[in-house]
């Protein structure tokens, strides 16, 4: 599933496509049928990404928002637009770009207050300039539960997914069992702004890498790391290999539901 990162690429993306333009949206598969029609030829004022959610705002208060799941994929061009192949949800056209969306989880019409309150249930993200760390250290520092499966939460922290959950841990030294009530407002903080530099850099670069200068391929003269995920990290899908740190075999385990890769010596 995508993180937050991908997120807000794909917001600043259809911003910069169609932004201010009136695009006809139409729905080929046929299950955004109706949602199409009552979109086809408004404007699109704005888009934003909130957490792994993706909001596009159209003139009269409608918004599509989108969910992409494990499965969902957007696609874009310049026109003119191929032909449609396929089970497309949601197809837009401006005026010089087309866009096409397969397999969302979510592709829906929300009217204000469904908005907001899709908002109110999510938690703080990194990625936004109105996020409150403070408002998601009230949930951890109140909680028994472990700190990775907090970050996983998306009403705790939305956007942070399993790569960066797992590589933000290891960053800051601590095991991913730490109960949340143990994270004092300090520590929170300095995960946070680790975090939210991280995301950052993954939104500019369009991949997660997680490690320091010192430990990227060139430095330690290694070989890249290869994997469909990309990018360079320390311990997420590196069982049984050495730690970029301490050399100490990387752990693996499960959590929530996922998995949980860490080191046993750097995270004790």
């Amino acid at each position: 599933m995508p993180e937050g990162h991908t997120i807000h690429r794909l917001a600043a993306r259809h911003r910069e496509l169609f932004a201010g333009q009136a695009v006809a949206v139409d729905s080929p598969q046929g299950r955004f049928q109706a949602g199409a029609a009552l979109l086809d030829g408004r404007r699109l004022a704005d888009t934003e990404a909130y957490g792994k959610h993706l909001l596009h705002h159209y003139d009269g208060d409608a918004t599509v928002h989108i969910h992409l799941g494990l499965y969902g994929k957007f696609a874009d061009g310049e026109l003119p637009a191929p032909p449609p192949v396929g089970l497309i949800r949601l197809r837009m056209t401006g005026e010089r770009h087309w866009l096409e969306l397969r397999g969302p989880t979510a592709c829906e019409i929300l009217n204000p207050p469904e908005v907001a309150a899709l908002r109110a249930r999510l938690g703080q993200d990194p990625l936004r300039d109105d996020a409150e760390p403070a408002l998601a250290h009230a949930r951890i520092g109140g909680s028994s539960k472990p700190l990775f499966a907090l970050l996983m939460d998306q009403t705790v922290v939305a956007g942070c997914g399993l790569i960066y959950a797992n590589e933000v841990l290891f960053r800051a030294g601590l095991a991913p069992t730490l109960p949340g009530r143990r994270v004092s407002a300090e520590l929170w903080q300095e995960i946070w702004d680790d975090l939210r530099a991280l995301m950052k850099e993954g939104v500019a670069r369009g991949r997660i890498d997680t490690v320091h200068t010192e430990h990227t391929p060139e430095a330690m003269r290694r070989a890249p790391r290869v994997d469909r995920h990309g990018g360079e990290v320390y311990v997420y899908r590196r069982p049984g290999q050495p730690c970029l740190v301490c050399g100490t075999t990387v752990a693996r385990g499960a959590m929530a539901g996922r998995n949980l890769y860490w080191c046993p010596s750097c995270q004790k």
